[in-house]
């Protein structure tokens, strides 16, 4: 049988975009793809140097490009990104394991050329990157973040000086970076060894007796330990006042934040908890996080006010970004996973990620499962049925969709009680025998107790 000639060819895929671009990010240059109907040399390279990336986007703008994706590659597609954003381009940053290239065919040009046929045809998704505000709120917090964690491994070369000097601090008091710790390491510091002087350095509010501290701070000083711990005070100081630093320009980030935000007309409520945690900045969290985000997100068990600031500098105030909160939990990898071939379940388990903010909701979801709440009864009835593992990742989902609905839609957080879920749970279960009962043709009927019993 002859072929018909007359039947259209099949067609490629629809051009979504057709000013569309791609970059393939590197650390030394940069290669950059276009269509070939804007230009007649549609992949050219530039260095990575500022004024070649200001050409770039010069280029990029004169063959009519308006939207460009590239990799997240390391870090060195934030100058890239910044530069092409000022110039006025749409740019996306697109997930690299949604991106792969052809297998055999790996090659910078092919790569950039692949990443513009892809973002043409409307097939890669922009990952998110909050605005410039949020993303400088962000950047301090991060770095101050890192102080932190370098500050805690000098915590630790103090305490291991202190162990060579057979100083048992870490035994009498709860922290050696507390009240009492700090004034009796800065005086072995300043050379004072009396134990009793020491001792009498302990604060009122220290469990422990004096004579207990005195016999803990009766040590073996040697000159090659009190150097280390010299050195590692030395330390620890100066990455406290780093973090003093980072305190002041996240203040003035959050009150540049605030100025064009109007007061809640509500009161603040009352706090959850009263303490101070040693790690929160320097200034009111509480009062400024309840002006930028309209409600008190204190008032969901597990988040405190450090955490709430936290979670505004990772995805900032508009969450309509995410269009539910499924969609939410699925970006934070907390959500079951969906591999399914055959109408066969392959694999549900979530997702492995690096999200700073999935890992500070699994910390909370930790610290809530010992709390006399409704979350902690939550995490324990799973852990009981599924696992601790399994058990934080459902309880940190839920207070990421607490999150969610309190930024999108205001909503105000009130806790049902510990026996809340204890109570669901009766009841669903005796639902199912009920269910299970009546298709066996049985009827269910309540035990009488002794009180309901008429005595005769």
């Amino acid at each position: 049988m002859p072929k018909d000639k007359t039947r259209p060819k099949p067609s490629g895929l629809p051009i979504i975009h057709p000013f569309a671009a791609g970059i393939d990010i590197g650390s030394r240059f940069h290669v950059v793809a276009v269509s070939p109907d804007l230009c007649d040399e549609p992949v050219q390279t530039f260095q990575a140097f500022t004024s070649d990336l200001q050409r770039m986007a010069a280029w990029l703008v004169a063959t009519g490009t308006k939207t460009v994706v590239m990799e997240s590659t390391g870090v060195y597609w934030v100058a890239a990104y910044e530069v092409l954003e000022s110039h006025g381009l749409d740019v996306v940053l697109a997930n690299a394991r949604e991106a792969r290239a052809v297998p055999g065919r790996k090659s910078d040009v092919n790569d950039a050329q692949w990443l513009q046929r892809l973002h043409a045809c409307g097939l890669l998704r922009a990952s998110f990157r909050p605005g410039r505000d949020i993303a400088e709120l962000r950047a301090y917090l991060r770095v101050r973040e890192s102080h932190t964690d370098y500050a805690a491994a000098h915590i630790q070369h103090m305490q291991k000086a202190l162990t060579f000097m057979n100083i048992q601090l870490h035994h009498v008091v709860a922290t050696i970076t507390g009240v009492t710790g700090m004034r009796i390491i800065r005086a072995i510091v300043a050379g004072e060894r009396d134990p009793d002087k020491l001792a009498a350095m302990r604060d009122v509010r220290c469990k422990e007796s004096a004579e207990t501290i005195r016999s803990a701070l009766d040590g073996n000083y040697q000159p090659e330990h009190l150097f280390a711990l010299k050195q590692a005070l030395a330390l620890y100081d100066f990455y406290q006042d780093r973090i003093d630093e980072c305190d002041a320009e996240i203040e003035r980030t959050v009150a540049a934040l605030n100025a064009q935000r109007p007061v809640p007309d509500a009161p603040l409520p009352k706090a959850k908890h009263r303490n101070k945690l040693p790690s929160d900045p320097n200034f009111d969290v509480r009062s400024t996080m309840y002006q930028l985000a309209g409600t008190d997100l204190t008032q969901i068990h597990g988040i405190g006010p450090f955490l709430a600031l936290r979670l505004i500098a990772e995805c900032g105030t508009d969450l309509s970004r995410w269009r539910t909160a499924k969609h939410f939990t699925s970006w934070l990898a907390l959500s079951p996973g969906c591999k399914i071939s055959g109408g066969k379940v392959l694999s549900s388990h979530t997702r492995k990620t690096s999200n700073r903010l999935t890992v500070a909701l699994r910390l909370a979801a930790v610290s809530i499962g010992r709390s006399n709440t409704a979350l902690g009864a939550f995490y324990r009835r799973l852990a009981v049925r599924i696992g601790n593992a399994k058990a934080v990742t459902a309880t940190a989902r839920k207070i990421a969709v607490l999150f969610y609905n309190a930024m999108r839609f205001g909503m105000n957080y009130s806790d049902p009680g510990a026996d809340h879920y204890e109570q669901a749970y009766r009841a669903r279960v005796i639902k199912q025998l009920h269910r299970r009962a009546a298709q066996f043709g049985f009827a269910l009927q309540p035990q009488n107790t002794p009180d309901s019993v008429g005595v005769s």
